[in-house]
Formats: structure tokens, sequence, C-alpha cells
């Protein structure tokens, strides 16, 4: 497949449709809130450009809102993006850069999103993943007013079949999962079905809420019942059909990893490559757990109409990271490459208009003053984004210089890591430095020019035609976020 084609079919790409703003109804006074959070999905949807993906309930939400192309991520593993999510503070602000450290454990007394609602008079109540979905920081109970519901999950909890679910043990089995089930046999279909319900008690009662739903997939183990299987041909995700994007051209290896999460599978080798059949296998897998939890994503939607709660009720659906099937080499995510920073992110408030579509620059820890903006609430001090809400009302207007990623190496570390990346991404380009932390010395340096290379292919860093464009985006990214916030006047 040639890059072009590629990058119609996987790329970006929506139509706007400028309709009327709706007012809220006078019965209520609070706005609702539903977040949807879901698990490593890069932008497999249509209403993001992939033209491969069966993803009906995220297009019309993305008709009913604002979908915005180029939304990143602070670290792309569930652990640090999701604290930054829900904390509005950078990994770094926080010392969250793993999987097992809680956020409060440096700052005991931070007020979480939901949380800041709940002192606001709403209920808040959290079904799913949406921390983190294991260890200590899978919960926090200053966040919400009721007991969270399947926020932890083990791997066996997300298989059916039983040769996937041996004994009693509660690890890795094999990478994908095809069973002729009904979705509720699966975690994210009893998740739904417990939120729809929910949903159906909070319209009784009358009362502001903020609802946090999460859903596992399509993270690995890449499992869905047989229907989303059925929805995709195994030939549209061969190696003869998926796009050979090699590792960048003169990039460092820091910048790589070995897919550690992946070969954790029983049927995922060791070492080398993932075997043609197997790498189909798991992007159908992938695939299909997408439109799986696209379903999911309806029957909620579904339930905010069905109980009249629809033109109260903001929705803010949005993805912790991106994820690779391949591509650089790489499967997975724990890199500062396009494939794992970009990450979906859809805004639908009754107040503003609907299918826009915003390319400028946002990013995840941003969510957090925007929600909060539009529910008319004021905006607490101390958070490191920018409420988006400006570009819900112009999404043409100027915005951020840039957004920061960010991770270290090694991708998985035990008491501390050795290097971290500093990514920063503008409209054109994507600049990475390589830092070793204890010299504080650069190690590598990348440089990507998204006008030409949009998938990041050739790393021009050591380019003599470039060295003012380094420069440049050095002291971008020294300067750092605050430098790069928009002027909302």
């Amino acid at each position: 497949m040639k890059r072009r084609t590629f990058l119609k079919t996987l790329g970006m790409g929506a139509l706007s449709l400028a309709l009327p703003t709706v007012s809220w109804p006078a019965k209520r006074t609070k706005p609702n809130v539903l977040f949807i959070a879901i698990d490593d999905l890069r932008g497999t949807a249509g209403c993001l450009g992939d033209k491969i993906a069966v993803t009906p309930n995220m297009d019309k939400l993305a008709r009913e809102g604002t979908v915005f192309l180029n939304a990143y991520c602070q670290q792309a593993v569930c652990n640090p993006s999701r604290a930054s999510v829900i904390t509005g503070l950078r990994p770094d602000t926080l010392k969250v850069w793993d999987l097992k450290t809680h956020f409060r454990k440096n700052h005991p007394h931070i007020v979480t999103l939901p949380q800041y609602f709940k002192q606001h008079g709403y209920y808040t109540q959290s079904f799913g993943k949406v921390l983190h979905g294991q260890g200590p920081p899978s919960t926090d109970p200053p966040s919400w007013s009721a007991e969270p519901v399947w926020d932890h999950c083990t791997k066996r909890d997300q298989y059916v079949l039983p040769e996937n679910r041996p004994g009693d043990k509660s690890g890795k089995q094999a990478a994908a999962e095809c069973a002729d089930v009904p979705d509720e046999a699966y975690i994210d279909g009893k998740v739904a079905a417990q939120a729809v319900k929910e949903i159906e008690k909070l319209a009784e009662n009358g009362k502001a809420f903020f609802l946090a739903v999460g859903f596992r997939k399509p993270h690995l183990p890449c499992a869905a019942p047989k229907k989303y299987w059925d929805m995709y041909k195994r030939k549209t995700f061969e190696n003869d059909h998926w796009p050979a994007l090699n590792r960048p051209k003169d990039g460092p290896d820091i910048a790589l990893h070995n897919w550690k999460e992946l070969r954790g599978y029983t049927d995922i080798p060791d070492i080398g490559a993932v075997p043609p059949e197997k790498a189909a296998e798991v992007r159908h897998g992938y695939y299909a757990a997408a439109s799986y939890t696209d379903a999911q994503i309806g029957k909620l939607i579904d339930a905010l109409h069905k109980f009249g709660l629809r033109e109260n009720t903001i929705v803010c659906l949005w993805s912790d990271h991106g994820f690779h099937l391949g591509e650089h080499t790489l499967w997975c995510k724990t890199s500062n490459y396009e494939f794992d920073a970009r990450v979906p992110l859809i805004i639908s408030s009754p107040q503003k208009k609907k299918g826009q579509v915003c390319r400028k620059l946002v990013e995840l820890v941003d969510m957090y003053p925007t929600l909060v903006e539009l529910a008319g609430l004021s905006v607490p001090g101390g958070l490191e984004g920018a409420s988006m809400v400006p570009l819900l009302d112009n999404p043409e207007r100027s915005w951020k210089r840039a957004a920061f990623t960010q991770f270290p190496r090694p991708a998985y570390y035990k008491k501390s890591f050795d290097i971290m990346g500093y990514s920063v991404r503008t409209e054109t380009s994507h600049y990475i430095k390589w830092i070793d932390v204890k010299r504080k010395q650069p190690i590598a340096v990348e440089l990507y020019d998204h006008r030409s290379d949009p998938y990041e292919l050739t790393n021009l860093a050591g380019k003599e035609e470039e060295k003012a464009t380094l420069r440049k985006l050095g002291r971008l990214l020294q300067d750092g976020w605050k430098a790069a916030l928009p002027n909302r006047r």
C-alpha cells in the first residue's frame, strides 16, 4: 500500500457541519457529564479518518459535537496518562511515570476532576477502567460518591474461552480471542450494562452527575465477540496489505523498544518478529475490539436519549494513548511516536455547535479545565492544561504552539529510570530529545517534518539544513508547556 493511500485510510479527516447551538433544558440547572475512557485506542474510528474501522457510534458522537484531530497524551502508557487526565497535572509534576505509583503518593491533598464536581454538589460514580486497572492506582475513594464498579480486572477476567482461562491463573494467555458469545460475556459488555442501569437511576432522582465509564478494549488481549470480528476480512490485516512502515531512518535505538507487553502473551515469540499469521490475527482482533467498544458506547448514548438526559449532558470521549500495530517495527505503546502519542478526543456539549472538526493542538491534560468550565464552574488554579472551550466556540482560532509528551527508558523500570525522552509536537514538526537524567545530558535527538513525513520515517536531526529548526524547537521544549499556552483573548 502506498503511503498516500495509507494516509487516506488511517489518517485524519471529517466533514464539518455548523448547526444551531442548544441551550440547557430549564428543568435542570446543572449539566451532567458522561466521561468515557477507552483503553489503548489509536485513531481507529471513521470520524478520525480511518476507512477500515467500523465505528458508527463514535462517528455519530462526533457529528453531535467536536472531534479533535490532533489531541495528544502526556505519556503513552495507562497509569501516567490517566493520572494526568484526572488531576490536570503532567507526569513530571505528579512524579508518576510507571504503572504502580498512585498520584496521591506525592500529592495526597490533590483534588481530582470528579472530586471537584463532587465538591460542587454532583453525584460522581465510576464504572470500569477509569484510573489504572490494577493495584493501588486503580482506585481513589475521594473522587467518588459511591464504590466504583469493575475498576479491578485481571487478564483472566478478559477471556471467556476455557483454553485461555486455565486453572486459577490470572495472567496472559492468547493475544487475541474470538468467541461466539453475547456482548455481556466480556467485561466491557458488563460495564456498559451496569452503566445503563445507573443512567436510568440517575434520570429518576434528577441529581446532577459526573458518570465515568471506562472500557478496557481494544487493549490486549484483543478479545471480542465473533460478530465484531465478522465485520472485517482477515486479508485486510495481512502484512502484504498492511503498510510496511519500518523503523525511522537515522532514528536512535533508544526511541524503540522490545514490545515487552505483547511478548508476555503465550502465542507471541520471546524474540524476533511476530509471525505473519499472528500479526494479522492481532490486528484483526484490535479492530474487532474497537468495534465492540464502539457498540458499548452506543448503548450509553442511547440510554441518555431514552431517559431524557441527552440534551442536558456533556459527553467527553477519550483514549489514554495510541498503539502500534507493527509500524516502526513496534507493537503496543511506550514510545513518543505519533502512533502512540496521538489520541481520539470528542467533546459533545449541548451548549455548543455540532459537527465541528478541530485540527488545533490539544492535550489530554486540557480536559480537566474544559469540563469544569463547560459545567459553569470556576476553574481552579494550579492546573497544567488549558480549557478548550474557546475551540468549541471557534475551532479555527489560534491556539497552543505545541503539545508535550514524554517517556522513560527503560520503559518498564523497577526503581528508577536512566533516560527520559521529552517530546514537543508543533503543527508542522515533532522534536524529541532523549536525556540522561543523572548527568542531565542529551544522548539523542529526533526531528520529523509532518508536512512531508506524517509517519515519522526519516529522522532529520542530523541534517545541516535543519539546525535552525532544531534550535527553535529545542528552546520551545526547554521553555515548556507554559510557553506554548494560547492567548484566549
